[in-house]
């Protein structure tokens, strides 16, 4: 009895601690204010994206000679971006989601600022904005979980906040939440793409973060469905062969993208070891003229983010059969540009055309298609099927078809899995950790080595 009487007595003595210390309410109202930063930075850098890749489609949709302008356009672009990247902006290349989970894993502060501090978001996102209004065939998702994480490191240090793996997960859903107005799949990706495990106390500091940024964003644009609502429905047995050929598909082609990256990648990595200009400005070139050129071809689809072209598939309009083909080679060139932006919604836009090509061929209604494309493609590329089909339902609103769009991602990622082994954003992470040990060990061999050329001069002062 007094065991107990005992124990009670310290939970009430613990409740008011935390009640009542101005050390705890310091810590809480950064960590608040840190959350809702996010949510209302996200809302501003959706909005200026659009505004860019409207401003792009003005200069080049006039017809005649304003159509070969992303000719050079496009090119320049993606070189000056991938040298400012490469020489100012260390860190900020690419999607943005390897870093934070490389920084996830490090452990020295240093070597985790070095992939979130505000100089590297401020590239990130200024040069996301620019590539788009460029034409490039990248997202803002991926860089929004970049933001996100850094938002979150920045709180930690300012509201002396324990648990930063913790804060920086937590960071990283809110952006996919805020990004998609999807907290469900914010959640779900924190744990199954951005940690790989599921922690208790972790757990509400995510579900904090993302509820307090999707206040801010809901505030600021308002709730809405991204890619509209589906009403498509799949009939058992009838659509099920659908269903099956748009995950191995899917996942066939979600595989061949994330092994692509990584092959390629390797390779650039080991061509530019040693610094090279030269070298990074030939990649940036030739990724920029194989976007624009494809772009021209297909007469500006490609173009961008392809959400239009996703949501009118899904909407119910077939696209041209080798959209989906296109799309793919102009995000892969982005991707290996060098220059910064996300994968999310450029590869939602692949997988709803190679949906709608499949639907082609089985006669089905194209909005029913491209979903399940959406599904197995996604989760081929990320390998993470629960936040794939968590992701579209909530995307598209049609929670009738959760049942269809989980087989598909589930065969998508398993397709893909047997395929690559990898998943792409945790194989392209182990460079940016390899970067970082690279340097603090170089730090430390010349701090060693000035030490060492600091004590034979002292006694030669003597």
């Amino acid at each position: 009895m007094a065991k107990g009487k005992s124990k009670a007595l310290r939970v009430v003595r613990r409740s008011r601690a935390l009640i009542a210390s101005p050390r705890h309410w310091r810590a809480r109202l950064v960590f608040w204010i840190g959350a809702i930063a996010i949510g209302a930075f996200s809302a501003a850098f959706a909005k200026a994206a659009d505004l860019a890749q409207g401003v792009f489609l003005d200069i080049t949709g006039g017809g005649g000679w304003h159509s070969y302008i992303p000719l050079v356009l496009t090119p320049g672009a993606f070189v000056a971006f991938a040298v400012a990247t490469h020489f100012q902006f260390q860190g900020a290349q690419g999607s943005g989601i390897p870093q934070v989970i490389a920084a996830r894993h490090l452990h020295e502060d240093e070597n985790r600022g070095n992939y979130l501090t505000l100089k590297v978001v401020i590239g990130k996102v200024i040069m996301t904005i620019l590539a788009l209004g460029a034409g490039a065939s990248i997202g803002r998702e991926g860089p929004t979980v970049q933001i996100g994480a850094a938002f979150m490191l920045k709180a930690a240090k300012l509201g002396r906040l324990v648990h930063a793996r913790g804060l920086i997960l937590a960071g990283s859903a809110a952006g996919i939440a805020a990004a998609f107005n999807t907290p469900l799949a914010g959640i779900v990706f924190a744990i199954e793409e951005m940690s790989r495990s599921y922690h208790v106390r972790t757990n509400g500091i995510v579900l904090t973060t993302v509820i307090l940024s999707g206040i801010a964003s809901i505030a600021l644009v308002g709730n809405y469905t991204y890619f509209g609502v589906s009403h498509a429905v799949a009939e058992f047995p009838g659509d099920w062969p659908l269903v099956i050929v748009c995950g191995v598909v899917g996942g066939v082609f979600g595989a061949a993208f994330s092994a692509g990256v990584l092959t390629i990648t390797k390779r650039i990595r080991r061509w530019q070891s040693v610094t090279s200009l030269t070298r990074v400005i030939l990649v940036a070139l030739v990724a920029g003229l194989i976007v624009a050129g494809i772009g021209v071809l297909s007469g500006g689809m490609t173009f961008g983010t392809g959400y239009s072209q996703a949501r009118s598939a899904i909407e119910g309009t077939p696209l041209p059969p080798e959209f989906f083909l296109t799309k793919f080679i102009a995000t892969i060139s982005s991707t290996l540009s060098g220059i910064p932006g996300g994968l999310f919604a450029p590869s939602l836009a692949v997988g709803a055309g190679l949906g709608s090509t499949i639907g082609l061929v089985f006669g089905a209604p194209a909005g029913l298609a491209a979903v399940l494309g959406m599904a197995g493609y996604f989760a081929g590329v990320v390998q993470a099927p629960m936040t794939a089909f968590v992701i579209i339902v909530e995307m598209t609103g049609n929670n009738a078809l959760l049942v269809p769009v989980m087989a598909t991602a589930v065969i998508g990622y398993g397709v893909s899995r047997i395929i690559s082994p990898d998943p792409l954003y945790h194989g392209l992470s182990h460079y940016f950790i390899a970067d970082a040990i690279r340097k603090q060990r170089k730090e430390a061999a010349e701090a060693r080595a000035a030490e060492a050329q600091t004590a034979e001069t002292k006694p030669a002062e003597g």
